[in-house]
């Protein structure tokens, strides 16, 4: 998506990659749909990112165990970023295959629209980051794709995240010498999954010399803090991926509950959106209606 600054175009990518150049955390979540990502952008996030989890739980109804394909990956990549201005990080998973199917994800993913892609580790198919029964790949073949992925982009803005998953599998020291490698060679945010203490936060934050993304997963493995408290330790971005289907699954279940005893709903109305907000969030002023 473009914008433009005093006549020159300015692609998203270059967007994102000037706020992670200034100071300060960036505070964001995890969209599940497009209806989402704008109430996010209204209310001031600077940045979103499209997770795995999110599509596969939104979109199919599936846990996040690596069954939606690059091209519906793509697909939910252009739709959302067709209807939101601010920088859309995608997750990439695995690359969804060899080296080839990394640079066709990274191609896919920027001419979709995303400012960025976030690749992992992991073994294919992958699994969420917070399940049990993770496996990694050896880090130089990670970093094989990493330096394919960088290749692969038309946009030298794009933004590369990194992730390790090699927390649970290899330890914390492991997991650290995989993230300076990948940042050392290119990466343009590092991402250690899953650490499971405020100690190892702080190891990671001082250890790994680049620009790091925190994981704040609420039920997860690792200990919730505060943004303040993250950008102190040098964190640069922090996210809960899932929070938005946390919120949206919690209102439903009210509302049906409150449909099966009442018979009604409009007990409700004072904690839900109105109708006249759901227009203006879907930006129904801005389409020409036929008179």
């Amino acid at each position: 998506m473009l914008h433009h600054v005093r006549g020159t175009p300015m692609t998203t990518a270059r967007r994102l990659r000037e706020r992670l150049a200034r100071p300060g955390i960036i505070r964001t979540l995890a969209p599940h749909d497009v209806f989402t990502a704008r109430l996010l952008e209204q209310a001031g996030c600077e940045m979103l990112f499209l997770g795995g989890f999110g599509v596969s739980a939104s979109v199919f109804g599936w846990p996040d165990v690596g069954l939606v394909t690059l091209s519906e990956m793509t697909e939910a990549v252009r739709r959302m970023a067709a209807r939101i201005s601010i920088p859309l990080v995608a997750d990439g998973d695995t690359g969804h295959g060899d080296l080839h199917n990394v640079a066709r994800t990274v191609r896919d993913f920027e001419q979709a629209g995303a400012a960025g892609i976030l690749l992992e580790d992991q073994v294919s198919p992958k699994r969420c980051g917070h399940f049990a029964g993770k496996q990694v790949i050896p880090a130089d073949e990670m970093l094989k794709k990493l330096r394919v992925a960088l290749d692969a982009r038309c946009d030298p803005d794009f933004v590369i995240f990194a992730r390790t998953d090699a927390r649970a599998i290899e330890g914390l020291d492991a997991a650290i010498e995989r993230a300076c490698r990948y940042g050392e060679l290119g990466a343009d945010v590092c991402f250690v999954e899953a650490p499971r203490s405020r100690d190892e936060l702080v190891r990671i934050a001082r250890e790994v010399p680049y620009p790091q993304l925190a994981n704040m997963l609420l039920g997860g493995v690792t200990p919730i803090l505060s943004a303040e408290e993250l950008q102190e330790l040098g964190f640069k971005i922090m996210v809960d991926p899932v929070a938005t289907l946390l919120a949206t699954g919690s209102v439903v279940r009210q509302l049906a509950k409150t449909l099966f005893r009442e018979g009604r709903i409009d007990s409700l109305a004072d904690e839900l959106l109105s109708f006249d907000e759901v227009k203006q969030v879907l930006g129904l002023s801005d389409i020409i209606l036929p008179s």
